[in-house]
């Protein structure tokens, strides 16, 4: 009896850690243009390119070899302890917010510096 018990137990616990592993599980990696062309309203993506402008508050604008588009990045969301310019290539990952009207923008969920090596 007591084994099942634990038998049990331990079911329960795996089954609580699973998690859809299959297609859109994961952050979509694309370019500026296929996101403005095709993107769906709160799309996770994952952009790499770099951030070319200050916009004010925490409005940057981003870009790749296709275009150029509006991200925010909270300033929490920085890496400690790393300076990012104009010239330091980056990832970013975060939800498209597609405006009807208006500009479209992406909201920035986690940033990181790509190395030189890997550009």
């Amino acid at each position: 009896m007591r084994t099942l018990m634990i038998a049990g137990i331990l079911a329960v616990s795996v089954a609580a850690h699973a998690q859809y592993t299959g297609p859109g599980a994961q952050p979509e990696s694309v370019t500026v243009k296929q996101l403005q062309d095709s993107g769906k309203k709160d799309q996770h993506v994952i952009l790499r390119g770099r951030l070319v402008k200050a916009l004010g508050d925490d409005k940057y604008q981003f870009a790749d070899a296709s275009g150029e588009i509006p991200v925010k990045i909270d300033h929490h969301r920085w890496p400690s302890g790393q300076a990012v310019s104009d010239s330091t290539m980056v990832e970013l990952t975060g939800k498209y917010d597609k405006e009807f009207v208006g500009a479209s923008k992406v909201k920035v969920r986690d940033i990181r510096i790509v190395p030189a090596l890997v550009q």
